[in-house]
C-alpha cells in the first residue's frame, strides 16, 4: 500500500471521531501552551534583567565599601566606609580603567516655588555621564570646578524635574532648595528608565560629592566607586588591577578586604542564573503537562484498535501487511500530537503576547523553543503511538474477523 493511501485512510479515520480526536489533541494542547508560555516569561524576564543592569553603563565596575572582618563577624557591602577620594584618585592612574567617579547619597526633600519632592541626592563628580553613557536633555553637567569648590548646582533626572517643574519644561538656571539650602539646577539628565535595583534612575538629583560631604550630610568617605574599563574586553583585567591597587592601598589580604568590586557580568550571571532556574523548573512542570497529554493519546488510540479490529482483520486478509496497518495508526497518534502542538503553540503565543501587552509582564517567546514544541510533540506521537500501533498490526486477521 502506497505511503499517500495510508495517510488518507489514517485522517479519515480521524475525520470519522472529531469530538474524541479534539479531546485527544487537547492533552497536547494544554501542555505545549503551558511550555511556551513558561519558556517565554522565563526568557523575557532574563532578557529584561540584562536590559536593566546594563543600563547602569558602559563596561562599569562598581567598587562597594564594606565586608570588614571583626571577631570574626563579617560585614557586608556598607559595613565599612574605608572607602576615600584618595582611592578614586589612585584608580584613575590604571590604565585598565578610563573613567572613575566618586559616589555617596542621601535622601533629601527638594523644594522650588509651592512644590516639593523626597529622592535620592546622588554626589559624584564630572565623569558619570561618560560611565553611565548618559545624555543630558536640558543643559549641562557640573565641572571639574564645582567638584573642588563644593558648589551648590544640581543636575536633576528626569522625572525628579517632571514632578517639580511638570512635563517638559527646561528648569536650567533655575534655583531649587536641597535641606534648606539654596542650588542652583545646571540641566536635566535624559529619560533612563528603571536601574538595577527598585528604584527609577530617573528619580535623582546629581551634585558634586564634595557638597555632599560638606554642605549636606559630612561624611568624610565615600560609600562607592564607579570605574569604567578602557574596553569591554578589559572589564575582567580592570577588576583585578582595581583589586590589588586597592588591596596595596587599604595594607589588607585576599579574603580580608574591605570593599567589594563586581562588574556587570557577576550581576547578570547572577540574576539570570535564578531566572533561568525559575524557567527549567516552571517548564519541568509544564513538561508534565506534555507527558500526561501522551498517555492520552496512547490510550484513546488503544481504544480505537479495539473498535476497528474487524477493520484491520479486512484490511489484512485483502493483502495489507502488518508494517502498513502500524504505518497507519502510527501516522494517526503523530498526527493527533503534532495538530495539538501546533495548536499549543499558538495559545501559548497568545498567552505570551497577553501578558506582555496587557499585563506588563515581560514575555518573549524564542524561535528555538517553538522549533523544540513541534520536535517534542511528533516524539511523544511516536512514542505513545508506537504500541497501539504494533499491537493494531500484530493481530491475527482471522481472530480480528470473528472479532465482535
Amino acid at each position: 500500500m502506497s505511503l499517500f493511501m495510508t495517510l488518507r485512510i489514517a485522517f479519515k479515520a480521524l475525520a470519522r471521531n472529531k469530538l474524541r480526536t479534539a479531546l485527544t489533541m487537547l492533552g497536547m494542547i494544554i501542555g505545549v501552551a503551558a511550555v511556551i508560555a513558561m519558556v517565554a516569561l522565563g526568557t523575557g524576564a532574563t532578557q529584561m534583567i540584562e536590559d536593566q543592569v546594563k543600563t547602569a553603563g558602559t563596561n562599569l565596575v562598581t567598587i562597594l565599601a564594606g565586608s570588614t572582618n571583626t571577631g570574626g563577624v563579617r560585614s557586608g557591602a556598607g559595613g565599612s566606609s574605608r572607602l576615600t577620594a584618595d582611592d578614586a584618585q589612585l584608580l584613575r592612574t590604571l590604565p585598565e580603567v578610563e573613567y572613575v567617579a566618586e559616589s555617596l547619597s542621601a535622601r533629601q526633600q527638594l523644594i522650588y516655588a509651592n512644590q516639593n519632592w523626597n529622592t535620592t541626592v546622588e554626589g559624584t563628580n564630572v565623569d558619570l555621564p561618560a560611565i553611565r553613557s548618559w545624555p543630558l536633555k536640558f543643559g549641562s553637567f557640573f565641572t571639574d570646578e564645582d567638584v573642588k569648590t563644593a558648589a551648590k548646582v544640581c543636575v536633576l533626572g528626569s522625572n525628579v524635574s517632571d514632578n517639580l517643574f511638570g512635563e517638559g519644561i527646561d528648569p536650567t538656571d533655575t534655583q531649587i532648595r536641597v535641606r534648606n539650602q539654596v542650588f542652583k539646577v545646571l540641566g536635566v539628565m535624559a529619560s533612563k528608565g528603571a536601574g538595577s535595583g527598585p528604584q527609577s534612575m530617573d528619580d535623582q538629583v546629581f551634585v558634586p560629592y564634595s557638597t555632599v560631604m560638606k554642605k549636606l550630610t559630612g561624611q568624610t568617605n565615600i560609600q562607592r566607586i564607579y570605574a569604567s574599563a578602557a574596553s569591554a574586553d578589559a572589564i575582567d583585567d580592570a577588576a583585578a588591577a582595581i583589586t590589588a591597587t586597592l588591596r596595596t592601598a587599604h595594607g589588607t589580604a585576599p579574603g580580608e578586604d574591605d570593599f567589594t568590586v563586581q562588574t556587570l557580568e557577576d550581576i547578570v550571571a547572577l540574576r539570570t542564573q535564578t531566572a533561568s532556574t525559575m524557567t527549567q523548573l516552571l517548564a519541568g512542570i509544564a513538561g508534565v503537562s506534555l507527558v500526561v497529554g501522551g498517555i492520552g493519546i496512547m490510550n484513546i488510540m488503544l481504544v480505537s484498535v479495539t473498535e476497528r479490529t474487524r477493520e484491520i482483520g479486512l484490511r489484512m486478509a485483502i493483502g495489507a501487511r502488518g508494517f502498513d496497518v502500524l504505518l497507519q495508526f502510527l501516522i494517526e497518534a503523530v498526527v493527533i500530537s503534532i495538530a495539538g502542538g501546533a495548536c499549543g503553540i499558538a495559545l501559548g503565543y497568545g498567552i505570551a503576547v497577553f501578558l506582555n501587552n496587557y499585563e506588563q509582564m515581560p514575555a518573549d517567546v524564542p524561535v528555538n523553543a517553538v522549533f523544540v514544541a513541534v520536535g517534542f510533540s511528533a516524539a511523544v506521537g511516536i512514542f505513545f503511538g508506537f504500541y497501539p500501533a504494533r499491537k493494531a498490526a500484530g493481530l491475527d486477521p482471522i481472530e480480528a474477523l470473528r472479532f465482535e
